[in-house]
């Protein structure tokens, strides 16, 4: 079996708190909804963040991350571009940028991905995830579980509000 394990972190521009905004977070829900329904990822935990998000993924036999990476990312940006137009949202002036090839830049580039190996490692990555918001310098929530944009209250509750995830039980044991 080819598929491999990663733990990837992805940054808002200059780490800009993009994602305060839930219609931009959904953006992101909907679009690794997507990944999992057409096969390509196999999403174990995650969170989302004001300015940068963390997932615990798999990306199947068939792709790789680089692939996978490049249209998640392009297809959000996108996504949140159009909204941040639409709406003539003061974040504008913040994601402008004189590229070639882009005149708003909504991630940073090159985001952090490495593949995890050991159980070790998956579970440290996997309770960072978690513990993401409740960290001190957040505090979005008190409990990991009571913050919505996370997997963290699909493993207290074992119900998956958002469709798209498959238990760390299944990968390790």
């Amino acid at each position: 079996m080819n598929s491999k394990l990663y733990f990837s972190t992805y940054t808002n521009l200059n780490w800009i708190s993009i994602l305060n905004d839930e219609e931009f977070k959904d953006i992101i829900i909907r679009s690794l909804q997507f990944l999992v329904t057409e096969k390509r990822i196999v999403l174990y935990a995650f969170v989302i963040m004001p300015n940068h998000m963390h997932l615990l993924w798999l990306i199947r036999e068939d792709y790789i991350l680089k692939n996978v990476q490049r249209d998640f990312l392009k297809y959000t940006a996108q996504q949140i571009r159009f909204k941040l137009i639409e709406t003539q949202n003061s974040l504008i002036d913040s994601l402008t940028v004189n590229a070639k090839d882009r005149k708003l830049q909504i991630w940073e580039r090159n985001g952090l991905s490495f593949q995890l190996i050991n159980k070790e490692t998956i579970f440290q990555k996997f309770k960072y995830i978690h513990m993401n918001p409740i960290k001190e310098k957040w505090s979005l929530a008190s409990s990991p579980e009571e913050y919505f944009y996370s997997s963290a209250s699909y493993y207290k509750t074992e119900v998956d509000n958002f469709k798209m995830l498959t238990h760390i039980n299944e990968l390790l044991f």
